[in-house]
Order: structure tokens, then C-alpha cells, then sequence
């Protein structure tokens, strides 16, 4: 049974020197499901949150040549504040002292930065430094600035089923773009890849009860001898691997993503089997609700039929790495708890209402799904 304090980077952990360029030539597993991946990736989030000096505002002067007001906003890694200078327009800027976010910051910035102008769906846009650079590095301090999108998170929303199949529509919009971007540290050591999840059951001794740690259980162990051996026939692209009701945004243009940290080079239907675990909520139905937001992905990417036999169990697999992660990081970081657990209850209540299903029957709800129309 491992410990947290296990979980440690071997000594020969980490990435290929210098950035990697995503490309259609990628092997799917290439680092990701190696042990020295997971315990890299492991030993960063088991790093408590940073105390670094609040900095924003000389910062911001720095290399931007802005002044405004600053308001710290939560986070659990970099520091991010909301800035707002004298023509009124909304900012965000994340800052980091960690040497691990400079390969995160030149991901996201790149990611970001090769939306622009994409149709279906909102993103925010990077502002470029005084320099002209996406991002800045300087003195062991490494950054950038982008817009902040008005509109609410979808966790705040009614989830109409209209709203879930726009969900899914935008989603898939969104993969059809990161599809075609090229960006920097796409194979960084980051938990949440689907090449860790078979290692996660490491983690099983920090589950509160016997109920959940079973569900828990049967959902990873079908991962591991069910989709882990298929997976690499899936189509693998740039996802945004997060695209949880906290990221999405209900806004008057259109769904809006944000937070592209956890992005990597990984299975595109991760994220749809992720944004669908998030919303499996109605016991009533097959897949909790999640049948509209499957369905709108769908109308803009077909699946095909594999990625229909795999996605229920791909959604019961990444609501089990939630609970596990996040169990885990709650004991090492018990002040930040509530922070780190926010989707938690919604992962435990969408496991209870899948488990149920056998591969067959979830392969059926799934096809069921992608044949209902627009609400």
C-alpha cells in the first residue's frame, strides 16, 4: 500500500529536455504511463501550496506597463489575481515562483493563444508583455496576463438540457481547434493524464468509507483491464483535460473555457468523458443527464465505435481519479479541504448512478445518447 510519502519523484523523473511540440506522430503512451511520470507528477501536487509574496501589481507594471486594482482569487497552485486597470477592461494574472510552471505557463499561453479567432466557442485571449512574449520569465518568477471572460461558471447554472447539449457542441468545437495547435511541454508530468490511473489505487487508503472505496475499485479495475489495453486506438490530440463546471463558463456568446493547466497530449474523448462525469446527476436516467451533453459533443465530432464501448467507463474511471486525488491532497493539505474536495460530492453521487451499468448497457446508453436530437 503506498504512502504519501511514496509518492516522490524518482531521481531520473521528469520530461525531454526542452519543450515538445505536439504533432500527429506522438505515441499515445510514450511517457505518460511510465512510473517516473507518475511519481513526478504525484510529487507536484503533494508540494503545499505556494506562500509566495503577493508581486502582481510590480509585476504587472513590469512587464506590462499597467497599473489597477488587484483581488486575490483562489487558487491551488499558481498565484492568480483579478486585475482591473484604469479602462476598466477585467484581467487575470498568474504568477508562479515554482520551476515546474514555466513548462505549465508556456502550454497554456501557446494553447490559448492558438484560439484566437476560433468559431463555437469563447476562450480568453493572452496579452503579450511589453516584449511582445506570451508569457515572462525573470529573476525565478514566471507569468502572463490574459482577458477574463464575463459570464458564470456552469456549476452555477440550471442544467437544462438546451444548455448540456450547447456544452457538449462547444466542447467538441473546442477539440476540433486544439487539434490543430501546436504547443510546448505537451508531455509534462501532470496526475490527472489518463496514462496515471492505473497507478492511482495507491491512494485507496485515504477513502473515507467502505462504499466509496468499492465503487472506487470496480471502476479502476475495469480501467485498468478493459480500456487501459484500448485506449491507444483512439484518436489522441491537445485536450484541455479539465473541462470540469468550475472551467466552463455560460456567457452571452457562447459556452467560454477557462483554466488550461491540466492540458496534455491525451485521448480526445477524455474530454468528453470528463465534462460528461461532471454532470451526472439525474438517477433516473441511464447516464445521470449526461446523455445531453454526449449528444451535443457528438452532432460536431462523431464517435466512433470504440470511443462509444469505452466512454461510460472512461467517465466512471476520472470520477474515481477525482475522488482519489482529492482525497489524498485533502489529508496532506487538511486547511485547504473544502477547496480541494469542491467536486468531490458531485464525482461520489456520479459514480453511485453509474456503477450500475455493465460495459454493454453503457455502450447502449451511449449510442442512445448520440441519437436524440437537439432539446
Amino acid at each position: 500500500m503506498g504512502t504519501c510519502s511514496d509518492l516522490v519523484p524518482d531521481e531520473e523523473a521528469g520530461q525531454p529536455k526542452g519543450p515538445v511540440t505536439a504533432g500527429r506522430d506522438h505515441p499515445p503512451y510514450a511517457s505518460a504511463s511510465t512510473e517516473a511520470y507518475f511519481r513526478a507528477a504525484a510529487a507536484m501536487l503533494a508540494m503545499p501550496p505556494g506562500c509566495e509574496p503577493d508581486m502582481s501589481a510590480a509585476l504587472l507594471k513590469r512587464h506590462y506597463g499597467l497599473t489597477g486594482s488587484i483581488a486575490t482569487l483562489s487558487s491551488e497552485v499558481e498565484r492568480t489575481v483579478e486585475v482591473n486597470p484604469a479602462d476598466r477592461r477585467r484581467l487575470i494574472l498568474k504568477t508562479s515562483i515554482r520551476p515546474e510552471a514555466v513548462d505549465s505557463f508556456r502550454f497554456q499561453t501557446a494553447a490559448i493563444a492558438g484560439l484566437q479567432g476560433a468559431a463555437g466557442f469563447v476562450a480568453p485571449e493572452v496579452l503579450r508583455t511589453s516584449n511582445g512574449a506570451l508569457m515572462f520569465e525573470q529573476d525565478g518568477v514566471c507569468g502572463y496576463l490574459q482577458t477574463r471572460i464575463e459570464g458564470i461558471p456552469l456549476y452555477q447554472a440550471t442544467p437544462t438540457p438546451d444548455l448540456l447539449f450547447r456544452t457538449g457542441s462547444a466542447l467538441a468545437a473546442l477539440d476540433l481547434t486544439l487539434e490543430r495547435v501546436s504547443v510546448p511541454a505537451v508531455h509534462r508530468p501532470i496526475l490527472w493524464h489518463v496514462g496515471c490511473w492505473s497507478r492511482l489505487m495507491e491512494l485507496e487508503q485515504y477513502l473515507p468509507s467502505r462504499t466509496i472505496a468499492d465503487s472506487v475499485r470496480v471502476a479502476m479495475a475495469e480501467y485498468v483491464e478493459f480500456i487501459e489495453p484500448q485506449i491507444s486506438n483512439v484518436v489522441w490530440q491537445v485536450t484541455h483535460n479539465d473541462p470540469s463546471p468550475f472551467n466552463m463558463m455560460v456567457t452571452g456568446q457562447g459556452m467560454g473555457f477557462i483554466d488550461f493547466g491540466d492540458g496534455c497530449w491525451s485521448p480526445r474523448i477524455q474530454d468528453l468523458a470528463i465534462a460528461a462525469s461532471h454532470v451526472v446527476k439525474d438517477p433516473t436516467l441511464p447516464l445521470g443527464g449526461a446523455e445531453h451533453l454526449i449528444s451535443g459533443y457528438a452532432s460536431v465530432i462523431p464517435l466512433s465505435a470504440l470511443e462509444a464501448k469505452l466512454l461510460v467507463g472512461l467517465m466512471r474511471a476520472r470520477q474515481s481519479a477525482l475522488i482519489l486525488v482529492n482525497y489524498w491532497r485533502s489529508h496532506l493539505f487538511p486547511a485547504d479541504a473544502q477547496y480541494i474536495k469542491k467536486n468531490v460530492a458531485r464525482a461520489e453521487h456520479g459514480l453511485a448512478i453509474l456503477s450500475p451499468l455493465g460495459v454493454a448497457a453503457g455502450e447502449g446508453a451511449v449510442h442512445a445518447a448520440i441519437s436524440w436530437s437537439r432539446p
